[in-house]
């Protein structure tokens, strides 16, 4: 057991009396645990994992040089975890972009000055165009009432693709779009989640932009930092995956088959498929996820050389590829440390790189990296993360909803079951699948509970 100190009543403002339990470990149950415990209550985070942090991870890549395997950036308009993050102390740094960018989309490689890939502008244009009128007819804040949602919800991006009659570029382009936005293959989600995903986190044009977008910054050390610094000053039990929640008119009791804990109210911020999981009595009226719902399909290389060298060649690290197993790259190096080119291995792809054996893995990826920066030597480390291997996660960036999720889970996503509430970034309506979205969402958790108890009480 990891029990961290509890800070007392009387250093969160007084004892409300309330007794929470929170599901999860990860920035949407952290912030819901922090906000409760400076409200007054007595909080008990339960987390599954040996770790906090969810689906932020770091790995330290050299002495005190950590880089993301998880979750990593931000943007000017991510205002509450930009807040947090000055409350903990920790500082963002740029995410790197100086220099041209490289391409392999089939004509074999090229490099070019900014990210504008080399395929026909005209086609690129009239798809970004047609995204851009569905994103902009989608309700956020109900997606599911989105003017025509049930024909956009029962069709695939792929299916959407294939009836626009796309240009071939436009229909090499557009599976790497959405595996860089979204880590999703275009046959996994409907149109209507596609479509609220991108305009939720802002629109297609701030999501995709580095300099005045949502990649602009990282947090400088990683963003696992966050996490950590968040539950230092909370009861945090890890090894404890929850099985059973039973709720009733005096409180509730959350069982980890070893162990019970009871409280006023919980707050469940973990995955949709994750949560179909416990067994919650009584039972749930909704799932929180169908036979449709999928993984975010994300699986993320690190390969470590003594400093950025393409640097040294006027490159940026950038890069985008038609074929796998990195079908993008960037450079995550961080400040004074070893070179770290990141890359990205999404949608289907991210399905065929995960059933590969270790070595195999590390033989494509690496070779790879060199027909992209042939100066590069054998890299110092190896790092591959499998979002879709990790038990407690299922996914990465994000549960994708599929044909049909949207209009049968959507109105349920946020309602709470009798005493229990949901957090998570699936069930943010602002910043879907980001970090942004997940302290959003741990945050409206615990103020409706502290409203909840408010009323009880007086």
């Amino acid at each position: 057991m990891s029990r961290r100190a509890v800070r007392s009543p009387r250093e969160t403002g007084g004892d409300t009396g309330l007794r929470v339990v929170v599901i999860g470990a990860g920035l949407a149950g952290l912030s819901a645990a922090a906000r409760l415990s400076e409200a007054g209550a007595v909080v008990t985070v339960l987390e599954a994992r040996d770790r906090v942090g969810g689906r932020t991870h770091g790995i330290e890549v050299a002495p005190g040089a950590w880089a993301d395997a998880g979750a990593a950036y931000l943007g000017d308009r991510h205002t509450e975890l930009t807040a947090l993050m000055a409350r903990l102390d920790l500082k963002a740094t740029p995410t790197g972009m100086v220099g041209d960018s490289r391409f392999e989309l089939g004509h074999g490689s090229e490099t070019r000055h900014g990210r504008f890939p080399p395929l026909n502008a005209v086609a690129l244009g009239e798809l970004f165009d047609r995204l851009a009128e569905v994103t902009a007819a989608v309700r956020t804040d109900a997606p599911w009432l989105t003017p025509n949602a049930a024909e956009l919800d029962a069709t695939t991006a792929a299916d959407w693709l294939a009836s626009l009659s796309p240009h071939p570029d436009a229909k090499l382009f557009f599976p790497l779009f959405l595996g860089e936005m979204m880590a999703a293959d275009p046959a996994d989600v409907s149109v209507l989640h596609m479509a609220f995903y991108l305009r939720s986190g802002g629109g297609i044009r701030y999501l995709n932009a580095f300099e005045g977008g949502a990649q602009q910054d990282r947090v400088a050390g990683g963003a696992h930092q966050i996490c950590v610094r968040l539950a230092a000053g909370l009861d945090v039990r890890l090894g404890r995956p929850v099985r059973a929640v039973d709720a009733g008119p005096d409180g509730v009791t959350v069982g980890t088959g070893a162990e019970t804990f009871r409280a006023d109210a919980v707050v469940v911020a973990i995955p949709p498929v994750l949560a179909d999981a416990v067994d919650f009595r009584p039972a749930l009226p909704v799932p929180r996820s169908t036979g449709r719902t999928a993984p975010g399909c994300a699986v993320k290389v690190h390969l470590i050389y003594p400093a950025p060298l393409w640097r040294d060649h006027a490159l940026s690290g950038w890069s985008v590829n038609a074929h796998g197993p990195l079908l993008s790259t960037v450079d995550d190096s961080p400040d004074g440390g070893p070179g770290v080119l990141t890359g990205f291995v999404t949608g289907a792809e991210a399905h065929r790189y995960a059933a590969l054996a270790p070595e195999r893995q590390r033989a494509d990826a690496v070779a790879q990296a060199a027909r992209l920066f042939p100066f590069l030597p054998e890299p110092d480390g190896f790092h591959v993360t499998d979002w879709l291997g990790e038990t407690y996660s299922r996914g990465c960036y994000a549960a994708l909803f599929g044909p049909g999720d949207w209009t049968r889970l959507g109105p349920q996503l946020t309602t709470p079951h009798g005493r229990v509430h949901w957090a998570g970034t699936e069930t943010s309506t602002e910043f879907f699948g980001l970090m942004e979205g997940a302290i959003r969402s741990g945050h409206r958790a615990a103020a409706d509970i502290l409203t909840d108890n408010r009323r009880t009480t007086s």
